[in-house]
């Protein structure tokens, strides 16, 4: 199982990020993990243009997902019924939203592997492909070692995290007059998600490298300019767009 995972994750990553060390001026491996994260959520975007998608259909239907909530309060199994039907009727994709996220584990653990392992600074060449150069990497971006723990690039990692969450995350449930274990709940885990998550994002990012943590900061700003990209299109109503989608 490990063998088979390495060979479907973390050869190819390891290949790729060494690539793009090797045909860099500078062999600078932070440029480099910046590129990569960046080349990663190019492949992904297909998925992530659709959680973005979903995540503005959202916020665009949250009054009416509302009254459904507050029309069945007292039927769980009604509720839940009605709102999938919503969902159905808007052709909105529930797990939409959560699919990329699934996939980027793999690659974060791979990173994570390339760092700790013994991926770098020293190159595995038996891991290598016979068109992959074998560069000697430079581990500085602006004067961080990102082999190493960076308090700053942490902080980067957990304000990115938190600004993601801002732009992406649909509002938080209004509080009802009476009161409502779902709805509780619901902002509870809007609360964790905004102010949590970035927290434990940041603690993540120290507690590894440098190099994750970058990669967190590429991935989460990627993720916000997609969220601009996508809004902008759905405003317009452009129906490539729409059907693309």
């Amino acid at each position: 199982m490990l063998a088979t995972l390495k060979t479907i994750f973390y050869v190819p990553l390891y290949n790729g990020l060494i690539f793009l060390i090797g045909v860099l001026p500078g062999h600078s491996v932070g440029i480099a993990v910046i590129l990569f994260t960046c080349l990663i959520k190019l492949i992904l975007s297909p998925l992530s243009h659709k959680a973005a998608k979903f995540q503005l259909e959202m916020k665009m239907h949250e009054g009416e997902l509302n009254r459904i909530k507050e029309q069945f309060k007292n039927d769980k199994q009604a509720q839940g019924k009605a709102v999938l039907d919503f969902y159905r009727e808007k052709n909105i994709n529930p797990f939409a939203g959560i699919l990329p996220l699934f996939i980027q584990i793999p690659i974060i653990i791979a990173l994570y592997y390339v760092f700790y392992g013994g991926g770098l600074p020293v190159i595995d060449t038996a891991l290598l492909y016979s068109f992959v150069p074998v560069p000697v990497p430079d581990m500085h971006i602006f004067g961080i070692n990102i082999l190493q723990k960076s308090l700053l690039l942490a902080i980067l990692a957990g304000v990115a995290q938190f600004l993601q969450a801002h732009f992406a995350m649909p509002p938080a449930p209004p509080k009802t007059d009476t009161p409502s274990l779902g709805n509780d709940l619901a902002r509870g885990m809007h609360m964790q998600m905004k102010y949590f998550l970035p927290i434990f994002m940041g603690f993540i990012a120290y507690a590894v490298n440098g190099a994750v943590a970058l990669y967190f900061i590429t991935s989460s700003l990627f993720t916000i300019a997609q969220e601009l990209v996508v809004r902008r299109s759905l405003k317009k109503g452009h129906p490539t767009h729409q059907n693309s989608l």
